[in-house]
């Protein structure tokens, strides 16, 4: 048997709770931030004001300092959720109770929003949104609480491709326009506040020019249509270029994906007469070639082909925290490869998506940067 005295000695102190109310609520976050996400996140039932942290700048800047990761989300836009994008924390790997919602982040922006108002892309922290009605786009970083409205070069404006790309000195957009009786391109540089327009240039991304082009090295890369190939426009000089490589034999559809600076995949259906019967991804290596890195297993595969109806236009793919995102307009559900695993996984559909829902499903990759700049 342990003396008492020494029972009670072993014992934690608690602490008095009129003391820790008084705490000045600075000091409380900065103690808050040096824990790891996950025990912090299943603090946030126990009080509002930790729940609201969530999204508190001071709060991110203290954690991100801390040496702990901050979390990431995977992002849903949805007709039926008008301005609120529900999140799915990958780090925990699971839906949050808390959905993204444009007007009550941003309330000054509430008199910019209309039913057209519709999110474009995401990168490194900004999201992007186009607002027809005004002929603009808005930039925000919902974490900072800041937004910017970046004009259209012209009125009206109509586009058939846009990529935006966030980098550390700021963002750059991409538009390809044909309004213009030559194909154009036009880049706003966020470091000037301005557009530049390359004219002229030969329309070598044919019939597939929708498809979102992906930063890599400098240059967004982009898939044709058949035959097949992947073409480059450079940011800096406005030139157009293309790989000199031949892709994978019997490909259905290519889409590509990067991590902006070391890795370009691509990800393509392989079978015969415009028929896919399987579905790989492949890394582009040091000698420019294109080297196989994983099949889809059957199953998998069957199931994602049936809901895309082999209709491939529908496919979208992109890159997120170290998963290769593979989705469908017309399904509520992710297939993605963990990349440090080498494995495939479904994530699971929304649970507060109606039981009676429509197509038009857009997955975004948000990364929360408080020093994102709009």
């Amino acid at each position: 048997m342990m003396p008492k005295s020494l029972q009670t000695s072993s014992r934690l102190p608690e602490m008095d709770p009129a003391i820790w109310s008084r705490i000045p609520e600075e000091l409380l976050e900065h103690v808050l931030s040096f824990l790891p996400l996950k025990t912090f996140l299943n603090l946030r039932s126990t009080s509002k004001h930790f729940k609201s942290l969530l999204f508190s700048p001071s709060f991110m800047s203290k954690h991100t300092a801390s040496g702990s990761p901050f979390s990431s989300f995977l992002l849903l836009s949805h007709p039926q959720f008008f301005q609120q994008f529900p999140l799915y924390d990958s780090i925990v790997g699971s839906w949050r109770n808390l959905a993204l919602s444009l007007p009550l982040l941003l309330p000054g922006t509430g008199s910019n929003l209309s039913p057209s108002c519709t999110l474009l892309s995401s990168s490194n922290g900004l999201i992007c949104f186009s607002l027809p009605s005004s002929c603009s786009l808005l930039v925000c970083n919902f974490v900072a609480k800041s937004s910017r409205i970046v004009e259209f070069p012209s009125h009206p404006f109509t586009f058939e491709s846009f990529v935006f790309v966030s980098m550390s000195f700021g963002y750059k957009i991409f538009v390809l326009c044909s309004k213009f009786s030559s194909n154009s391109v036009f880049v706003y540089d966020s470091k000037v506040h301005s557009w530049q327009k390359f004219d002229r240039f030969e329309p070598i991304l044919g019939d597939n020019y929708r498809q979102e082009g992906v930063f890599f090295n400098g240059s967004l890369y982009f898939t044709t249509s058949e035959p097949f190939s992947v073409v480059c426009f450079d940011l800096e000089s406005g030139r157009w270029g293309r790989l000199d490589n031949e892709l994978p034999g019997d490909v259905t559809f290519v889409r590509l994906v990067s991590d902006g600076e070391k890795k370009l995949y691509l990800i393509g259906g392989v079978g015969r007469n415009g028929i896919s019967r399987s579905m790989k991804l492949w890394e582009l290596d040091g000698e420019r070639n294109w080297i196989e890195v994983e099949s889809l297993p059957e199953m998998m595969c069957k199931k994602f082909l049936s809901v895309c109806y082999h209709n491939y236009e529908r496919v979208y793919c992109f890159l997120h925290e170290g998963m290769i995102c593979i989705c469908c307009y017309t399904w509520p559900e992710i297939l993605y490869y963990k990349l440090s695993r080498r494995t495939w996984h479904w994530l699971p559909k929304c649970p507060s998506l109606p039981e009676k829902w429509s197509c038009g499903f857009r997955w975004f990759s948000f990364v929360p940067e408080l020093y994102a700049l709009v």
